[in-house]
Formats: C-alpha cells, sequence, structure tokens
C-alpha cells in the first residue's frame, strides 16, 4: 500500500474566511463542493488542508483524510483487524471511493482512492 497524501479535515462554520486565511500562507483552492473546500499549495501539491461545514454522504465529520493506492485493501486490513468502520466503504459521485474508521483515540479517519 502506497499512501499519496494525508490532509487535515478543519471543521468550520465559516469556510470562506479560512480559504482566505490560508491564502496568506500561500495556499490556493483546488477544490470546492460548497460543503468541504481543498486548499493546497502551488509549489507542492501534495501538501493540502480541507475546511468543511459537515460531510455531505457521512454520518461524522472526519478528523483527516489519507489517500492511499489501494482503498479496498485497506478497507479489508483495518477491518480484519477489528477497527471500528464509522462510514462503510463505498464510491462517491465527486469521484472518490472511501470509508471512514476510527483510529485508537478515537479520531475519525477518512481513508480514500481516486477513482
Amino acid at each position: 500500500m502506497t499512501v499519496r497524501r494525508v490532509v487535515p479535515n478543519l471543521h468550520s462554520e465559516h469556510p470562506a474566511r479560512n480559504g482566505e486565511f490560508y491564502g496568506l500562507l500561500g495556499f490556493e483552492e483546488v477544490m470546492n463542493q460548497g460543503w468541504i473546500m481543498t486548499l493546497a499549495s502551488p509549489s507542492n501539491p501534495t501538501a493540502q488542508v480541507s475546511v468543511m461545514t459537515e460531510d455531505a454522504t457521512a454520518p461524522v465529520h472526519p478528523d483527516l483524510s489519507v489517500e492511499v493506492d489501494d482503498v479496498d485493501a485497506v478497507y479489508e486490513a483495518v477491518r480484519k483487524n477489528g477497527a471500528e468502520i464509522v462510514h462503510p466503504l463505498r464510491d462517491e459521485e465527486w469521484g472518490v471511493r472511501r470509508f471512514f474508521v476510527r483510529d485508537p483515540d478515537g479520531r475519525v479517519i477518512n481513508v480514500l482512492s481516486h477513482r
């Protein structure tokens, strides 16, 4: 398995203000679904932060997103290990396949691959 990127997901009621703030740090908007906005460094596109008001298709807000090369393999590994699956493996309309799992300290991790 290869980890492609790790992105903190910051909860905010005011994502536009956060977009402006992180713009001061050199980030630029690379995706905006209305409920989630991802900002990236133009010089290092995998250096990213997401700001979200909610998750449109999941019951909870993930703390962190981890993009992997094979989400199905990771899903099977964490399921077999007995980790708590918070949101089932599914294909999303915006082009990712993902699931949520809870880490040992209770953080919710969004594990995904782009289709």
